[in-house]
């Protein structure tokens, strides 16, 4: 029997594919070119991280298990490598084959060692002897040094070497690890450097002059490599007493995990290949032969370090809604009635005053938070901790188990401790995803005052500078019920108590996933009843089985279902007889698309639900998340005509996907090409 469900892994990957394939347009900018590939790497890190870590977990576990898809573990961990080493294989074809010659044409040039001249040799000899050799520790391999447990991601080098050493030992081999704190990039000054921005990578340096870490001995060669481990924290439910605590003890492990992927150089000989695998427990197909640096991230930096506007993408300022340039405070805007802020098109700006104007107001009692990501140098934290030293009554709860985030929120934690604010880390084993800012507030009147609620909810993190790269909705309201909603989840994350039934919100674990369902076959039972029945729905992933069954069901009722999903999707549309009323399309542009809107159009009234919760199984069940309706008529037009509509009539930068899990990339014809997010950019 053929699986309705695609395959998880390889969903991930046709993402990234996509996302590649910005860095293959020529139509956009050289140097965002360059991110895009700089973007793919990271979430090729990250991938195998997370993913191929967890296939080497199943498998070691039940070696004769079953995906979902229905493929056996051993066959899918090959299919999934095969796709992912094709994958890495046209990224670097793409960085050496196009955008190198493409960069240097424009006055930004690599310069590899055998490009130098004396007078630049002679600068790179400087730069090493006085920058790096003082940091480097060469391991040499004998009896009283073992293989070392290289860090996870860490550029690392292993040099062939023959001769006598001082204590007479033969050598062979030697490991060099590259310090983090030193500079992948480095620029090589402008009197010596025939291109206007010329640059020299950390590893051309190593490869010129690592000899000089072994005086007297022959260098035999010198090979980049990099391993991959797995990056999963692990914390017992039964045995935890302080979470933070037991974080800060994993993290420090987090570095040396099983090992899942090892990168090295073309050219690396395959005895030492084999040596590598076998020093980390790999086998043939988790090793990745690369034709360049073996860690790409690194080149992220080099747009900033660039002054070429003309390379990049034209600055956005985001805009700021009319109603902030003259009101009095942020209360005083929310007073005449909800505000929806769409990101990054419209500014951040009015979330920070909010929580600025109630640090320092008089009549501002209590606020309340949810922190997923923030980022290190928030001014948003800052803020909350202004607020405690102001008397505040301030409340955070700080999911301490974001991936890769965890050792930043444990330092916020312990900085709002500090200064007086309640820190509390959620449900343990239900990471706090909500979006959510309450605060309670006097409101003064003639003859009397009462207290009264304001409210922001997101699809987004409070994080400023995501905030200006992803697009999500805000919502500013003083709903009582919804705020009476918002102050019940709090009480939950903070306190203990049974489920208290929300008005407005829908929520996870509890009535999101079953509020979805009911939803969709409210469509299905119009459609049956001879109405109209259509379903529009936008996410980042979509995987969670008993939803897709909803949806099949709901397509062959007759509903009309459109979906964006930007990223994984394990439903098949189009199947006669299972999805052929359903379709699915991808965006990928200059931002990244991060906001979750459900649209149903419950016979003419238009449900518009906008949400922190993605249509995964993590989100519904095991992760404390929100939806939230937009009531305003006006503000629910912006969103489906904003998020929803834009999207679907995007005629060039639009992917939309067949039943077999492949994408293809939408194209004007003889119309005129229109491109949802340039459209929004014009529209703000």
């Amino acid at each position: 029997m053929i699986s309705p469900l695609l395959n998880r892994e390889l969903g991930v990957l046709a993402f990234n594919e996509r996302v590649l394939a910005q860095a293959e347009d020529p139509s956009v900018p050289l140097l965002e070119r360059l991110r895009f590939v700089c973007i793919t790497s990271s979430n090729l890190d990250e991938f195998s991280e997370v993913r191929m870590s967890g296939l080497h977990e199943q498998i070691r576990v039940a070696a004769d298990g079953m995906t979902p898809d229905g493929m056996s573990l051993q066959h899918a961990y090959a299919v999934i490598s095969e796709r992912a080493q094709k994958l890495v294989a046209r990224q670097y074809a793409l960085f050496n084959d196009v955008l190198l010659p493409a960069l240097d044409a424009e006055g930004i040039a690599f310069y590899q060692e055998s490009d130098w001249d004396q007078e630049q040799t002679t600068w790179a000899h400087a730069f090493f002897k006085t920058e790096l050799l003082p940091v480097l520790t060469p391991i040499g391999l004998d009896p009283a040094h073992p293989f070392p447990r290289v860090l996870n991601k860490s550029l690392n080098f292993a040099v062939k070497l023959s001769g006598k050493d001082a204590f007479g030992r033969e050598t062979e081999l030697a490991i060099v690890q590259a310090p983090r704190a030193l500079p992948r990039l480095i620029r090589m000054p402008e009197n010596l450097s025939r291109h206007a921005y010329g640059f020299v990578l950390l590893s051309s340096l190593m490869q010129h002059f690592v000899g000089e870490l072994f005086p007297g001995l022959s260098i035999g060669g010198c090979y980049q490599f990099r391993v991959t481990r797995n990056s999963d924290l692990f914390v017992d439910e039964d045995e935890v007493t302080d979470l933070r605590q037991a974080l800060q003890g994993e993290l420090s492990m987090r570095q040396l995990g099983d090992a899942v992927r090892l990168e090295v150089v073309d050219g690396t000989p395959p005895s030492l290949v084999q040596r590598l695998l076998n020093q980390n427990n790999l086998g043939p197909g988790d090793c990745y032969r690369v034709n360049g640096s073996v860690n790409l991230v690194r080149l992220m930096l080099l747009p900033d370090l660039v002054d070429r506007p003309d390379l990049k993408f034209a600055p956005h300022v985001p805009v700021l809604p009319k109603a902030f340039v003259t009101a009095g405070s942020v209360f005083d805007v929310i007073d005449q009635g909800d505000v929806l802020l769409h990101h990054p098109y419209e500014s951040f700006q009015p979330v920070l005053e909010l929580l600025q104007q109630a640090a320092i107001d008089p009549d501002v009692l209590a606020i309340k938070q949810t922190i997923y990501r923030t980022g290190d140098d928030s001014p948003l934290m800052s803020t909350l901790m202004q607020a405690a030293k102001n008397g505040k009554e301030v409340t955070v709860v700080l999911e301490l188990m974001a991936r890769f985030d965890e050792e930043t929120n444990i330092g916020w934690a312990a900085k709002l401790e500090a200064v007086g604010a309640h820190v509390v880390y959620g449900v343990f084993g239900y990471k706090t995803h909500a979006k959510m800012l309450l605060i309670v507030r006097r409101k003064r009147h003639a003859k009397h005052t009462r207290l009264k609620r304001y409210l922001h909810l997101g699809t987004g993190n409070y994080h400023p500078k995501t905030a200006r790269l992803y697009t999500d909705f805000g919502l500013l309201t003083s709903d009582e019920k919804m705020c009476e909603d918002a102050h019940n989840v709090f009480q939950q994350l903070t306190g203990f108590g049974k489920q208290v039934p929300l008005k407005r919100l829908w929520e996870s674990p509890f009535t999101l996933h079953a509020n979805l369902l009911k939803a969709i076959q409210a469509e299905v039972d119009a459609v049956k009843a001879g109405r109209q029945g259509s379903i529009i729905a936008k996410m980042n992933a979509l995987l969670e089985p008993s939803v897709i069954e909803a949806l099949y069901q709901a397509s062959q009722a007759g509903v009309t279902i459109q979906l964006l999903v930007r990223g994984v999707c394990a439903l098949k549309p189009g199947v006669p007889g299972l999805s052929e009323n359903i379709k699915v399309r991808s965006i990928i542009g200059r931002f990244l698309e991060h906001h979750r809107i459900f649209y149903f159009f419950a016979d003419g009234e238009e449900k518009v639900m906008l949400s922190s919760a993605d249509w995964m199984d993590r989100n519904l069940f095991r992760r404390i998340e929100i939806a939230f309706p937009i009531q305003d008529a006006k503000l629910k037009r912006r969103v489906i005509e904003e998020s929803l509509l834009v999207h679907l009539r995007d005629n060039a930068s639009a992917w939309d996907m067949d039943s077999e899990g492949g994408y293809q990339k939408t194209s004007p014809g003889d119309a005129e090409a229109m491109v949802s997010q340039i459209a929004l950019l014009a529209r703000f």
